[in-house]
């Protein structure tokens, strides 16, 4: 390299590290939560919509699979993906839900049934991804339940903790292959701030059944946003040394079918003074799609983000010994429907 480039690469280094400098403290001054050191921050915040944030990208040639795309982020999600030229592979709970999302997204839509509570399901589903023989650039595990207003068990398990967490755990287990097949791939899993909900211990190893207390819609709810934060975290441990990556997000507060089980008071109330403080379906997809496809974030993973930038949680959210212990866990509860040396 002559004088020349060379001073030319430090001037690019210098101006992109003032940038962020710039844009870092920005953040800080909105009041924003800390930002992990090493991670760049986008141009984009929590009014940016999914369009926006893919604006400009080319995603032809790459696939990816969403989660619960027959309404709310989901349905954006795809929308966009397949706006972009990605070929999106898009499961509900049957087939006929995502083929009726899938048909509104256009033809570089396939519609899978997925149903997370049945793990026979999940495991349908991936193989038959599999048997497509293409890599996996994006999966984006967004379907979800939220405030079931009684205990309910599946597996002799606590359904927030099956359908968000270990349904989700299962599917990716059995398509990481095809993610690290993948020239860039990348596991983006949604979980929520709900996980401040969760248990002061994080997580009840000796009640995930749920029954012992009273049943807490909340805290159920925000210990399975808690494993999901957790999973990602060790899956991206798990993945160093490859060019596979593992982030969580945290969509924020939108009015979407996850609310149906609200209380009918909740539901009123979201309607009256919901524009107050709510994002729009556009604007909560956002993160995931950020995430999953902002060409900066190559080789981040580990990390959380909410309103299109990365944010430090705390609390159980970064505790690593927690972490692995949910992944064997959760490894021994679905060990059945796992491929081998899961």
């Amino acid at each position: 390299m002559n004088r020349r480039k060379a001073l030319a690469v430090a001037g690019a280094v210098a101006v992109a590290g003032a940038g962020a400098l710039v844009a870092r403290r920005a953040w800080r001054a909105r009041g924003a939560p800390p930002v992990p050191p090493g991670v760049p921050l986008g141009p984009f915040g929590k009014d940016s919509t999914a369009e926006e944030v893919t604006a400009g990208l080319d995603l032809t040639g790459k696939v990816a699979l969403v989660t619960g795309v027959s309404s709310g982020l989901g349905a954006e999600t795809l929308r966009v993906l397949t706006l972009r030229g990605a070929h999106v592979l898009g499961t509900a709970r049957t087939r006929e839900k995502a083929a009726q999302a899938c048909a509104a997204a256009g033809a570089r839509a396939t519609p899978l049934a997925l149903e997370l509570t049945d793990f026979d399901s999940v495991a349908a589903c991936a193989d038959q991804v599999r048997r497509l023989g293409m890599p996996l650039d994006l999966l984006i595990c967004n379907a979800g339940v939220m405030a079931l207003p009684q205990l309910e068990q599946v597996y002799g398990i606590e359904k927030h903790f099956v359908t968000n967490h270990l349904g989700h755990f299962v599917l990716v287990h059995r398509l990481l292959d095809s993610v690290l097949a993948a020239r860039e791939g990348r596991v983006v899993v949604v979980s929520s701030r709900g996980y401040i909900w969760a248990p002061p211990g994080g997580i009840e190893f000796d009640n995930l059944s749920g029954t012992r207390g009273e049943y807490d819609a909340n805290r159920a709810y925000g210990q399975s946003k808690l494993a999901n934060g957790l999973f990602s975290l060790e899956l991206a441990r798990r993945l160093r040394g490859t060019t596979a990556t593992s982030n969580s997000v945290h969509p924020g507060i939108i009015r979407t079918n996850l609310g149906r089980h609200f209380s009918p008071w909740k539901k009123q109330l979201g309607e009256w003074i919901g524009w107050t403080f709510m994002k729009s379906i556009p604007a909560g997809a956002a993160t995931q799609c950020y995430v999953g496809t902002y060409p900066p974030l190559a080789g981040v993973s580990g990390h959380y983000f909410m309103n299109c930038n990365p944010a430090v949680p705390g609390g159980h959210m970064e505790d690593e010994e927690l972490a692995a212990r949910l992944w064997d866990v959760s490894v021994e509860l679905t060990r059945a429907y796992l491929p081998p040396l899961a």
